[in-house]
């Protein structure tokens, strides 16, 4: 081989300088959603966190952890070339998960895996991650971004991550104090959230025959893809908010993902209960019409794959719901009496 044919790595695709560049910025973005707890490293291959108080303050402190992407709604910002929501999706998934059982999310750590560095893509993604910490008040303490040409198409990516949070183990969440009499309390999802895209994409953009930037009736004036695109709901704080307000109240939480009702809410039940919904009790968001008339779906799959105007459920005693209700007034987050718990064999049944 002669000098002037030898190969670098740029010459196979992998560009070190763009992600040398890349990484710099996120170390900024990073920094912004550091908690105290955290211990400065820059530069050094593991984040550290140190427990101190928080531990202290526990009579038995357990971590909780949870992981998840963003699925194939990762499709719909690559057609519409907006990336600056889909990093709140991801640390939306995972930190409403931990939130089930009661944990206050710590940190969180993403993975970026693409074909090609495009830094202001990229730096999109991760403040949408950033901005998805700031939310839940977790740190963004570190983070991969992998370079793989050949393995994406073309201005694709994938998402991954995982939160870690923390609970006192006498006050962990698991529904096992649930009976028959109970009240569910339904917090409003934003939409699609994170869960059925290749159901909703095939009956709209395939089935349908909408494009991203079509704006049909049902959706008040917004296109497809921006409804589509809207971030994964939050809960964390006003969640939190209403368990340390409320000691004992709250009895099980569910995170409403794929599934929707019928499979999640199960999942905290004792056998002997079943969780009774009462349709119309809570709003629908206008997309959820459109992909169910585009696709002509019967209701009961749209039960099965979405969420359906509802990302978390709250299981209490009857004489709490007032004071929740109240909790969560003050943290500006709406809350519905969606329906009841009731004598059963561990299902969601609708009234």
């Amino acid at each position: 081989m002669t000098e002037s044919a030898k190969l670098s790595y740029a010459d196979a695709g992998v560009d070190i300088d763009a992600g040398n560049e890349v990484a710099g910025r996120f170390l900024k973005m990073m920094s912004s959603t550091f908690r105290p707890e955290v211990v400065r490293n820059d530069g050094g291959f593991g984040g550290m966190f140190a427990m101190g108080d928080l531990a202290k303050s526990m009579v038995d402190p357990v971590l909780v952890s949870g992981t998840d992407g963003v699925g194939t709604k990762l499709k719909v910002a690559f057609m519409m070339g907006k990336h600056d929501t889909v990093g709140i999706d991801l640390v939306a998934m995972s930190v409403n998960d931990i939130l089930v059982q009661g944990a206050e999310p710590l940190f969180f750590l993403d993975y970026i895996g693409t074909g090609k560095v495009e830094k202001d893509v990229l730096a999109d993604v991760v403040k949408g991650v950033s901005d998805g910490c700031m939310q839940s008040g977790c740190s963004l303490l570190g983070g991969e971004t992998a370079e793989l040409p050949g393995f994406y198409a073309a201005g694709e990516y994938d998402l991954a991550g995982f939160a870690v949070g923390i609970v006192d183990r006498p006050k962990v969440i698991d529904g096992k104090l649930i009976v028959a009499g109970d009240i569910l309390l339904g917090l409003p999802s934003t939409g699609l959230h994170s869960n059925g895209f290749s159901l909703a994409r095939k009956a709209i953009l395939e089935v349908g025959g909408l494009k991203v930037t079509d704006t049909p009736d049902e959706l008040g004036g917004k296109s497809v893809g921006e409804v589509m695109l809207t971030p994964t709901k939050i809960y964390v704080k006003p969640v939190l908010a209403v368990i340390k307000e409320n000691e004992g109240a709250v009895k099980g939480l569910v995170h409403v993902t794929g599934g929707g009702l019928v499979e999640n809410t199960p999942r905290i039940l004792p056998e002997n209960c079943n969780a009774e919904f009462k349709r119309g009790s809570w709003p629908t968001p206008p997309i959820f019409e459109l992909i169910q008339k585009c696709g002509d779906i019967e209701t009961s799959e749209m039960d099965r794959v979405f969420n359906m105007g509802l990302g978390m459920i709250l299981v209490c005693a009857k004489d709490s719901v007032d004071q929740i209700k109240k909790t969560f007034a003050t943290q500006g987050q709406a809350c519905y009496e969606v329906g009841r718990i009731v004598a059963g064999s561990c299902k969601t049944v609708y009234a």
